[in-house]
């Protein structure tokens, strides 16, 4: 199975790792949604163990997916997308997660949750959910299906967290399709919401929902394609109007888009949106490689300079730069949008020529400088960034450490790629 993983964005956390403990950013001001790195800040989590490593090297152990297995035991779907809770918030973090240590390990226990985790998300859809999660007029003039962030505004406006719901239906649909085995057997949680009693039947419902939140939101008012298939904001959202969408939202979108487009063509039920999904997440990928900037690193490689969105110089901080290169990171697992090892290697490379400074220096902006909020230096590796050590083995070594110095953590986006990681220098569990 390919492993994909979701990355998008939301508040940013206080993050509880082993050592030392990552400084809290203030979640970015917007009119609209609020999307910085994954948020701590909703109280999804009730007490819960660390997630431990065996170790640095070696293939994944059942002992890690036991720990992880732990861990997710002790997660309570959020009651709505408020404070995108949904997007970059616990539980939004945790579904990723869970998708990828299944695909790591195929363990169903792991996807039953992520199946739990997916029929709450839908059941709070605002046109599913009865008052107050739901029947919300949003600023399209409708009760569209969607998840707002912020239900006190006026309009209540939507943006790119939009597109992490529909990516956790549509991956979480894909995990189940490429496991044809489980197809025909009940699940084991049962059937509590009536999206279907099968796996296979539940992976449908998924999809055809995600389909619904696209067609009758996504791209029916908050995007605007007309830009030669490039993800502008319609001229008349509240939130960004009119504007290029940023990529860390891109990023966002992506994920629905990707998954939808690999989960229709396992079904073989409609050719058309495979092609239509594809294409928007191929133009977006172009479109970043075109604005993307090379340079020679000041240790002669080849390095990156971006903006936080389209036509925007650079200097991209390093909290949207993690979001930026785990959804490139995502796209490129896929094998379907024609990114090379040679295209992701500069952003490992701006990362460990450029952003490192030192042990436990991290620079806040990819440029290598320092700012404030989501362009503080850092002392721990984003998991965005952990991700390229794919691309700089020389590193691995380096960075594991610093984010595991004790071999644990409470970061369920750290763990769970850091397994990923292993599972790819490695051989696979099982």
């Amino acid at each position: 199975m390919i492993a994909l993983t979701g990355v998008a964005p939301a508040q940013e956390p206080t993050r509880t790792v082993a050592a030392p403990v990552a400084p809290s950013l203030a979640a970015q001001s917007l009119a609209g949604p609020s999307l910085a790195g994954p948020s701590l800040a909703a109280s999804t989590r009730n007490a819960h163990p660390v997630m431990k490593l065996s170790s640095l090297n070696g293939p994944v152990t059942a002992a890690e997916i036991n720990s992880f297995k732990s861990y997710i035991q002790t997660l309570t779907p959020a009651a709505d997308n408020i404070g995108n809770q949904w997007a970059q918030g616990h539980s939004g973090e945790g579904t990723k997660a869970m998708g990828l240590v299944y695909e790591v390990s195929g363990d169903q226990a792991i996807l039953d949750r992520m199946i739990g985790n997916c029929d709450a998300v839908l059941s709070e859809r605002n046109d599913l959910a009865p008052a107050p999660v739901g029947q919300h007029v949003l600023w399209t003039g409708g009760i569209d299906p969607a998840w707002p962030n912020n239900v006190t505004t006026d309009p209540i406006g939507t943006g790119g967290e939009q597109g992490d719901p529909v990516g956790h239906l549509a991956n979480c649909a894909r995990l189940i399709l490429q496991t044809p085995a489980i197809w025909h057997t009940d699940v084991t949680t049962g059937d509590p919401h009536g999206y279907g009693v099968t796996y296979l039947d539940r992976a449908k419902k998924f999809v055809a929902e995600a389909d619904t939140a696209v067609d009758r939101h996504i791209l029916a008012r908050l995007l605007d394609l007309s830009h030669d298939n490039r993800q502008y904001f319609a001229a008349d959202s509240p939130y960004k109007g009119g504007q290029p969408v940023p990529w860390n939202q891109q990023m966002m979108f992506n994920y629905g888009f990707e998954n939808l487009a690999i989960a229709h063509q396992l079904l073989g039920d409609d050719p058309q949106r495979v092609t239509k999904y594809d294409q928007l997440v191929q133009t977006s990928v172009d479109w970043f490689f075109s604005e993307a900037r090379e340079y020679t690193d000041h240790a002669g490689k080849t390095s990156y300079d971006w903006g936080y969105a389209p036509d925007t110089r650079g200097e991209e901080d390093n909290d949207h730069g993690s979001l930026d290169t785990a959804g490139l990171y995502r796209a490129y697992l896929t094998g379907r949008y024609h990114i090379t090892p040679a295209m992701m290697a500069p952003f490992a490379n701006t990362f460990v020529d450029v952003m490192s400074k030192g042990p436990g220096h991290y620079a806040g902006r990819i440029n290598g400088t320092d700012g404030a909020g989501n362009s503080a230096p850092t002392s721990y590796v984003r998991s965005g960034w952990l991700l390229m050590t794919e691309f700089r083995p020389d590193a691995y070594q380096t960075l594991m450490k610093a984010d595991f110095p004790k071999g644990t953590t409470t970061a369920d986006d750290q763990f769970s790629r850091a397994l990923m990681l292993k599972s790819r220098r490695n051989k696979p569990l099982g």
